[in-house]
């Protein structure tokens, strides 16, 4: 057998096993290209506020605190994200589609008119992961789409071999890289199979190999080793600096209040956009939130931008948001008296990479900042790991970026809807001999 009659069938095979999957995972690929961008237009009624007539002063974090608990005293929200946009209102978030807003200036505590677009976007999260799956089930679900996701890399590198033009003319590269929309049966599903192929090959296979260190531990190891990094650590990033002790500067000091620490990172990058913190008791399991959503911690957060990475989910560069703030005001008190220091991550209005953020480490008692961690001060293996997590959706790259993944998702379910067409016709439609002819 020859070594392209061997790629071929490697590519028939890893089609036929794998495709259903691939199929729910490209459809639920399309549907969250634009997630966040989606569900900040269906709830624009939350997120947005009309700016008072008087110019009054806005609220501070805790005053907002306060009121939301008291429309909400059993929730407690996983993070709190303020924006430099007079217009935005705050945003308490309880999981990635699970979000309740409140006026910056009046303390009123808003829910979106129509949450349906979040529930949707949630539904969709679930089977682009877990093929649907809930509870224990769970990981068999992320097996499966892991273990698929790695065949469509195949399919990927395979196809784009198989139909790469093996003499280059005007003519040949016109009928293997443009639909023909004349066609018609095997003919319409062997030229769309490789013109959709040809384009969209390029795109998944960066969408499908930037999704293997979500899918398998190895993988992510592999990038840091790659670089030269040390692979990081159950439950840590690596290349993360050594955790900060804060001592008591007296007996009796007093924490700051959470809006002192918020004023305080507003001056260290005056060029904020987002500011976002962890309020405290932002817990997992399903239903933590009003909602009832799974609640997650989120590591890009925001007015507009409710999509974001979830702590079980997050690469090993990832910023996680606000994660070390723990209770009320950043207080906490450790086993030797020790205050927990205050973290909150930053994200300026035009960063680049434009996923970017600075993670802040605050004493909490006097305000000044103890660590100042920007994406340039990351090693060489947590850089990689974020541009891959970002590549995966497109986010890298901004709209442009988004619409590409989707797009190449969209193709990507042609591509199975005619690759099973073309495995039919060969594996069970026979061709029906010609009668005998006539005296």
């Amino acid at each position: 057998m020859s070594f392209r009659k061997t790629i071929f069938w490697l590519h028939l095979v890893a089609g036929v096993v794998a495709g259903v999957v691939i199929a729910i995972m490209s459809f639920t690929g399309v549907a969250l290209a634009y997630e966040k961008q989606l569900i900040a237009w269906a709830e624009r009624d939350a997120r947005r506020v009309n700016l008072p007539s008087w110019d009054p002063p806005r609220l501070t974090v805790d005053q907002l605190l306060a009121k939301f608990r008291e429309v909400h005293p059993d929730a407690k929200p996983a993070t709190m994200v303020l924006s430099a946009d007079p217009e935005e209102a705050v945003l308490f978030g309880f999981g990635r589609t699970n979000t309740i807003y409140g006026n910056p200036y009046t303390g009123e505590i808003i829910k979106p008119a129509s949450v349906k677009m979040g529930r949707f976007m949630q539904l969709m999260i679930e089977w682009h992961r877990y093929l649907g799956a809930s509870g224990e089930s769970r990981n068999t679900g992320k097996a499966i789409t892991g273990a698929c996701n790695a065949a469509f890399l195949v399919l990927a590198v395979t196809g784009l071999y198989l139909w790469w033009p093996r003499q280059f003319s005007k003519k040949l590269l016109a009928a293997v890289a443009l639909m023909n929309f004349k066609l018609r049966g095997k003919a319409r599903d062997f030229n769309w199979h490789n013109a959709i192929g040809l384009w969209s090959a390029p795109v998944l296979i960066v969408l499908t190999a930037t999704a293997m260190p979500i899918s398998y531990r190895w993988a992510g190891d592999l990038i840091y080793k790659i670089t030269g990094s040390e692979p990081p650590p159950a439950g840590g990033p690596a290349g993360a600096a050594p955790a900060v002790e804060v001592t008591k500067p007296a007996p009796d000091a007093r924490p700051l209040p959470m809006s002192a620490l918020v004023a305080r990172a507003q001056e260290a990058v005056p060029n904020w956009g987002l500011i976002t913190l962890r309020p405290g008791g932002g817990g997992g399991g399903r239903g933590g939130g009003p909602g009832g959503s799974r609640p997650e911690v989120r590591a890009d957060a925001g007015p507009g931008s409710t999509n974001a990475v979830s702590l079980a989910q997050a690469p090993a560069g990832a910023q996680p948001a606000g994660v070390a703030v723990g209770e009320p005001n950043g207080r906490r008190e450790g086993g030797r008296g020790d205050a927990q220091p205050v973290s909150l991550t930053v994200k300026e209005r035009d960063p680049w990479p434009l996923f970017s953020t600075i993670q802040l480490t605050l004493n909490p008692y006097t305000g000044e900042v103890l660590r100042r961690e920007t994406y340039q001060d990351q090693n060489a293996g947590r850089k990689v790991r974020s541009w891959t997590r970002f590549l995966h959706t497109g986010e890298a790259l901004g709209l442009i970026g988004q619409g590409v993944a989707g797009l190449a998702s969209l193709g990507a379910l042609f591509l199975v809807w005619t690759g099973f067409a073309l495995a039919w016709r060969r594996f069970f439609f026979k061709r029906q001999p010609d009668p005998a002819p006539t005296a």
